[in-house]
């Protein structure tokens, strides 16, 4: 997974934090929205300018983060 092609941080955007493709949808959103029960089917009808694939780069992102490899490149 490209992940770097996926999630984003801009210093300026949503206070530096990890965002889906430059958008203000923080990875941590796409996260809580799970861990609240959401399915990946309600996130993308809630917020259509999201793709199935931006889901699965916040799971790789967020995998990739706790193991300490996550590597991002600034937009």
């Amino acid at each position: 997974m490209d992940i770097a092609g996926r999630i984003t941080i801009e210093p300026g955007k949503r206070g530096g934090r990890a965002c889906v493709r430059g958008m203000r949808i923080t990875v941590a959103d796409v996260l809580g929205w799970l861990a609240q029960g959401q399915s990946v089917a309600d996130i993308l009808a809630d917020f259509p300018e999201l793709e199935p694939e931006d889901v699965s780069a916040c799971l790789a992102f967020a995998a990739e983060r706790e193991r300490g490899t996550a590597t991002v490149h600034a937009a």
